[in-house]
């Protein structure tokens, strides 16, 4: 397959209805790069991530920042998917860090796949493709989430706003990820391909939810990575830079409000070992192994 019609593929969100849909992209594209790239150019400060440059049917176009510790390659790649779904359906009994670690690269290769797709679009679509880059991670967030037995959807809340035990009127909420038992909202959750512009609404939100509803509601914020790419002096050298803001994070989660969880299919070092960031920022598989299962208890 060419890159041309995977990139069409990726362009159309009709062709990812099911789990299946978003692994059998990956394996086409997976044995695309495997043989048919121009060049694989190596991170200048980062060496551990790599940007893959397409030839000359697309436009010789560089892919954003490819973490290669956690991309599979087409070689490994077919045995864990035949595993998968079955590792999904039995994900509370996962203790091995070895499947622990097959959740957060699946779910990144599936997802890195479409947005490096989507890279080989000429500049001038570069909004399009962000747009239907974010829109297929949340899908795909929320088929992992009904994968390991949990049911949940993405939509509007109506919050009551309740003044001398009267309702004045109703808010409206768009949340990407919604769990409710017996009607009840149990967990509200966050899908985002990066933090970048995106982590003060989030924080800002789980604060109003909770004023609004005199509530203490779990909120969740999902994130793929908080990577970009930099583009050095020399034709062709490239380095990361992160797109993840401590300070902020620090500072919401202390004079504002914690929030419940934070989850990562590429977690940056510094949310590893850093004072408040380390207590509150994981890996994804932390969430859908144990975490999950606490907050719709």
């Amino acid at each position: 397959m060419k890159i041309k019609q995977l990139t069409a593929i990726a362009a159309d969100k009709s062709k990812f209805k099911k789990l299946p849909d978003f692994l059998d992209f990956a394996e086409q594209y997976l044995m695309y790069v495997a043989s048919k790239l121009q060049a694989v150019i190596v991170s200048q400060n980062e060496n551990h991530y790599q940007f893959y440059q397409y030839g000359r049917d697309a436009g010789y176009q560089i892919t954003r920042p490819i973490n290669s510790s956690l991309m599979y390659r087409i070689n490994d790649f077919p045995n864990v998917k035949q595993s998968f779904i079955r590792l999904l359906e039995n994900v509370r009994d996962v203790t091995l860090e070895e499947d622990r670690q097959k959740i957060n690269r699946m779910v990144y290769t599936m997802q890195v796949s479409i947005g490096s797709a989507l890279d080989a679009l000429p500049a001038g679509q570069s909004n399009t493709a962000r747009k239907i880059n974010g829109d297929l991670f949340e899908h795909l967030i929320r088929l992992i989430v009904r994968g390991i037995g949990i049911d949940c959807e993405s939509g509007v809340v109506q919050i009551p706003v309740i003044v001398r035990k009267k309702e004045l009127f109703k808010m409206s909420y768009q949340h990407d990820l919604i769990i409710k038992r017996n009607d009840h909202i149990k967990l509200i959750g966050s899908i985002k391909t990066s933090s970048k512009d995106r982590l003060d609404k989030i924080f800002i939100d789980k604060f109003l939810y909770s004023k609004l509803t005199d509530t203490d509601t779990p909120h969740v914020a999902i994130f793929l990575n908080d990577v970009q790419r930099k583009n050095g002096k020399k034709e062709n050298e490239y380095g990361i830079n992160s797109t993840f803001l401590p300070g902020h994070f620090r500072g919401y989660t202390v004079k504002l409000n914690p929030l419940d969880g934070v989850y990562y299919c590429d977690i940056r070092p510094n949310m590893l070992t850093e004072n408040i960031l380390k207590d509150h920022i994981r890996t994804l598989d932390h969430l859908l192994c144990k975490d999950i299962w606490k907050f719709i208890k």
